[in-house]
């Protein structure tokens, strides 16, 4: 049987807050092996343009994305619930290795199996250039900004 990743589903406007807080949370730690242990072993992601299957290639997918998209720091916000599924807007800014800084901006759509392990994502991600000056995204969420939704712009 799965290791189990609460809260499970049918989710609550509660629990599907919760849940998008400790994907923000794991995202943030740039670890893709913790951050693949929240998905099930034969997880389906479609990512851009790309398409994986399983934690291996999960991992795989992650440790090169950090490599390349150096100080990530991420923000999540719940959109949308229902059931097994969240849909989720986020926005994160990271700097290339030229030093250019980025703001990413997408949607997720998420479904998950009875144990909380996410079976299926769904990533679709817009990049914006933009100057170090404009960066407001800086590591972890503080406790007291939880729950808050960034501007657009």
């Amino acid at each position: 049987m799965p290791e189990g990743r609460p809260p499970y589903p049918p989710f609550t406007l509660e629990t599907a807050r919760q849940k998008v807080q400790a994907a923000e949370d794991a995202w943030n730690t740039r670890d893709p092996h913790r951050v693949a242990l929240a998905y099930t072993e034969d997880s389906v992601w479609r990512n851009r343009d790309r398409f994986l299957t399983g934690r291996e290639e999960i991992v795989a997918f992650l440790t090169a994305k950090w490599r390349r998209e150096l100080d990530y720091a991420l923000r999540k916000s719940l959109w949308s619930f229902h059931e097994d599924r969240i849909a989720v807007r986020f926005q994160y800014e990271c700097r290339d290795t030229d030093g250019q800084w980025w703001r990413s901006y997408g949607n997720e759509l998420w479904e998950f199996d009875a144990h909380g392990l996410m079976r299926r994502r769904e990533a679709s991600i817009n990049d914006v250039a933009i100057e170090e000056s404009d960066r407001r995204i800086f590591g972890p969420r503080p406790a007291d900004e939880r729950g808050t939704d960034l501007p657009l712009r």
